[in-house]
């Protein structure tokens, strides 16, 4: 976890997380070459393997559902290019960052501007107990729980099941929830988002029925989707939901603190770090979110502080599933068994 500095005079690598920021500002500036490069890399691949899947079927079903699976990586990939596109970090143009991002919501079943208010939110708020239930896994604290009657407690236990989680989660909120934009109803803008997302959906997926039936549908489409909807979830889980995460009651709850000490720096081998588009480094990217993800990796070559906070590897992420109450005395999340041990 992070050494949290105590003074003003600390050491260079200790600086108060608001402080950083503004060194983090040099990172800041776009490659229009590099983003054209990563965008037209990641698509490329995206189409070539879609219909390298398509060519499988008349080979095997199992080889074509096979490669459906290894193009969910450049699923997710696209989703983190649109990430990038809703902060504004991939091109310096917002209007060509916009258009991009509302092009990539099409494929990734994601309503563009929807998603970068509800995700602006997230931003906004990560660890702040008093605005929770936009954008974030839903965590009670420990005396939440207590309070709530037997039945309520075993809801909150079947939503935090990793069942639930990553297996009917992700296809909720890929296939059905960004369907329609609860929440934001009220704004035309976001009405408009979510149906014109729809309607490119659905014409796209009629198209491809009307040439090969049900049978790419199935085969490519679904499994492609799916297992890229339940990476994202994922990921998203393991950036927020750790041991020593940051949490606080609205009064004490400050905006850069809880962006470095609220997010981990999710360790990947090379070929994930590269498929998931940095998003692992993802401290750095909540303290300045204007960073384009192929210059996150230069933060951490620049700065051992970063580095070294918050890591997180593969086997460690795995033992977070168990961690589901946060304790506000202890600051630290934990499993059900440790809350109950409690006084």
């Amino acid at each position: 976890m992070f050494e949290k500095p105590d003074a003003a005079g600390a050491e260079p690598e200790m600086r108060a997380p608001k402080d950083w920021v503004t060194i983090l500002a040099s990172y800041r500036e776009p490659s229009t070459l590099r983003s054209s490069f990563e965008i037209a890399v990641t698509f490329g691949a995206f189409v070539l393997l879609w219909a390298l899947a398509w060519w499988a079927m008349g080979v095997s079903y199992w080889l074509t559902v096979a490669i459906a699976l290894v193009n969910s990586a450049f699923l997710v990939r696209l989703f983190a290019i649109q990430h990038d596109c809703g902060h504004g970090s991939f091109f310096k143009s917002r209007f060509m960052s916009d258009w991009l991002g509302r092009i990539l919501g099409v494929l990734t079943l994601t309503p563009y501007d929807v998603w970068r208010r509800a995700h602006a939110i997230h931003h906004s708020s990560s660890g702040n107990l008093g605005r929770r239930g936009m954008g974030d896994i839903h965590t009670l604290t420990v005396a939440e729980y207590r309070a709530m009657t037997p039945g309520n407690q075993l809801k909150y236990k079947i939503y935090r099941s990793p069942l639930v989680l990553f297996g009917l989660g992700p296809a909720y909120t890929f296939y059905l929830e960004n369907r329609l934009p609860f929440g934001f109803m009220t704004n035309t803008k976001f009405w408009v988002s979510a149906m014109a997302t729809n309607v490119a959906i659905f014409a796209g997926l009629a198209i491809v029925f009307a040439i090969g039936g049900w049978a790419p549908l199935l085969l490519i489409f679904l499994p492609t989707t799916l297992l890229a909807a339940t990476v994202g979830v994922w990921l998203f889980y393991v950036q927020h939901q750790f041991e020593t995460t940051h949490w606080d009651a609205e009064a004490d709850w400050q905006l850069h603190e809880a962006a470095l000490f609220g997010s981990s720096y999710y360790v990947l081998p090379s070929v994930l770090q590269w498929a998931v588009a940095n998003l692992g480094i993802h401290h750095v990217h909540h303290l300045n979110s204007r960073i384009p993800f192929y210059r996150l990796p230069e933060v951490l070559r620049d700065h051992d502080y970063f580095a070294e906070g918050n890591r997180m590897t593969i086997r460690q992420s795995l033992s977070s599933l168990r961690l589901r109450l946060w304790d506000e005395d202890s600051r630290r999340l934990l499993s059900f068994s440790q809350a109950r041990a409690l006084p």
